[in-house]
């Protein structure tokens, strides 16, 4: 039944790109901003058994959106819900077709590891931020088993001091109530392996996007107190809601 469940919702994907893909190129050849990577996105989330519920208050203006990191539904259920453009590591960018659909999305790809590259990442983040699509960033810099909040990498905010436009932050708690263990991607499993794993689970994924309170970046002294703010206010959202988890997942 889980090759079943999976082939489905595979199935579900590629039906998902086929109907978004013709109008968005249509679009982009027109030379307007297109509306329909946010509507794979949001689709994308569903075909895969993600079911979105937004709780709290979306910032309605500019957003700087600082969110904690379970597993690579983060990014559809929230980019669906928002229309959000991510920072994400560069290998990205090299995977078939996963890459090229994240930079259809605008994408900004950078390379965490590497020495001396952050002065040219954060030039390339502050024009990204001149547009007109709100940036999502993981300050984690990689996925958690969901229990709790690993350290925020505060390098990247330095964007904000002063931001390219004005923008409010607004920390997100990504929430998997009990189905977090089974949809957490950690430890040593593959991308492969997880995908495996999570297209072939039973049920829903029930995601609730907890949109905490936002703070302007202006009133914070430096990068580290933008980090420590936002990564503050998950951690009491992540205290509030938790719930027993799922039995772990499997051994792969």
């Amino acid at each position: 039944m889980s090759r079943l469940r999976r082939t489905i919702r595979i199935a579900a994907l590629i039906a998902s790109l086929i109907v978004c893909l013709i109008p968005h190129l249509m679009w982009r050849i027109a030379r307007r901003p297109s509306p329909w990577p946010r509507r794979f996105l949001a689709l994308a989330a569903w075909s895969v058994g993600a079911r979105v519920r937004i709780d709290g208050r979306p910032h309605g203006g500019e957003m700087f959106l600082l969110a904690n990191h379970v597993s690579w539904i983060d990014i559809l259920a929230l980019a669906g819900a928002t229309g959000a453009a991510f920072v994400a590591h560069d290998g990205i960018a090299k995977w078939p077709l996963i890459g090229w659909l994240a930079a259809q999305n605008n994408t900004l790809f950078v390379a965490r590891e590497r020495r001396g590259a952050l002065a040219g990442q954060l030039d390339a983040l502050r024009m990204a931020m001149l547009g007109l699509q709100p940036v999502a960033l993981f300050p984690e810099g990689t996925t958690s088993d969901g229990s709790g909040l690993l350290p925020f990498k505060p390098a990247l905010l330095a964007v904000l001091l002063p931001p390219p436009r004005a923008v409010l932050i607004q920390p997100v708690h990504i929430d998997y109530s009990a189905a977090t263990a089974d949809i957490a991607w950690y430890g040593d499993e593959t991308a492969g392996a997880n995908a495996k794993r999570v297209l072939g689970r039973k049920g829903t994924v029930p995601v609730t996007l907890r949109f905490l309170e936002p703070f302007d970046p202006v009133s914070c002294a430096d990068r580290k107190v933008i980090a420590a703010t936002a990564h503050d206010r998950i951690v009491q959202s992540i205290a509030l809601h938790q719930r027993p988890s799922a039995s772990p997942p499997p051994s792969v």
